[in-house]
């Protein structure tokens, strides 16, 4: 089928908005580590994008979504882009080329390993978390990714529907994070430090991008500008709003005022 002009120029314009939110995510935690810290954190997370950019163009992709291995994992079939062009893959959209389809891809892989940083933030070191990164990308997200998304996938084949990362990248970064923060253990002498966060301003400028990034996130998801489309776009910006309100309302009970980072 042909290339529909509209359908490849949302999810370019997707493709950008979820690229932004990785080092938004930099922002937003490095507002809330200690001062000491904030470079090295918004620094952690443009490494990440650029780590994980390269191992999903290599082997990642293909593992993930390209040829079907089995139900469990992709071949290296398209191994370093081999046989990723122009042409749609029909596996996925018949109406994006299968090129696009990677780059979109590629900001989901990037943006899951830099949520897990949270969980242990200013107790890692920085040769230690690219190790960690690639072998996590590796061995973790590609094949959760091919289960759910890839042709052929276990998960996919049993109709399980993951449409814009519930498990893949949430529930996927979400275990990680809970591992990863029981492995390191807590801060040394966290009793004694101040834990406020040194930067409000960050925190709020990385929420406000992440808010606006998940447009592309969720509605990008559905490869097309169509209804599906706009109806992912407007609950993302409800369910964001509702989430807003109801942590500021529970900021106000508790504190008896509401707070920027309750917000």
């Amino acid at each position: 089928m042909a290339l529909d002009s509209g359908d490849v120029a949302w999810v370019i314009a997707a493709t950008a908005l979820v690229m932004i939110m990785t080092p938004a995510l930099g922002f937003f935690y490095g507002g809330l580590v200690r001062r000491k810290n904030l470079v090295s954190t918004i620094a952690q997370c443009f490494a990440i994008f650029a780590v994980v950019s390269l191992v999903w163009a290599l082997w990642g992709y293909t593992l993930a979504l390209g040829p079907p291995f089995n139900e469990f994992i992709g071949s290296l079939t398209d191994f370093g882009l081999n046989n990723v062009g122009s042409a749609p893959n029909l596996g996925y959209s018949s109406t994006i080329p299968e090129l696009l389809y990677f780059a979109f891809q590629l900001k989901f892989a990037a943006i899951t390993p830099a949520l897990i940083i949270g969980a242990f933030a200013e107790r890692i070191r920085f040769k230690a978390l690219l190790i960690y990164i690639v072998l996590w990308t590796t061995f973790v997200y590609v094949p959760i990714a091919h289960w759910n998304w890839g042709v052929g996938g276990w998960l996919k084949s049993l109709g399980v529907i993951d449409f814009a990362g519930g498990l893949v990248v949430h529930t996927a970064a979400g275990v990680s994070a809970v591992a990863a923060a029981l492995v390191i253990g807590r801060r040394k002498g966290v009793e004694r430090l101040d834990s406020r966060p040194n930067n409000i301003p960050y925190v709020i400028l990385g929420a406000s991008v992440l808010w606006f990034g998940w447009f592309g996130f969720n509605a990008g998801s559905a490869l097309a500008a169509n209804a599906l489309a706009v109806n992912a776009l407007v609950v993302t910006n409800l369910a964001a709003a509702g989430a807003a309100v109801s942590w500021m309302l529970t900021d106000w009970v508790r504190k008896k005022k509401p707070s920027a980072v309750g917000i």
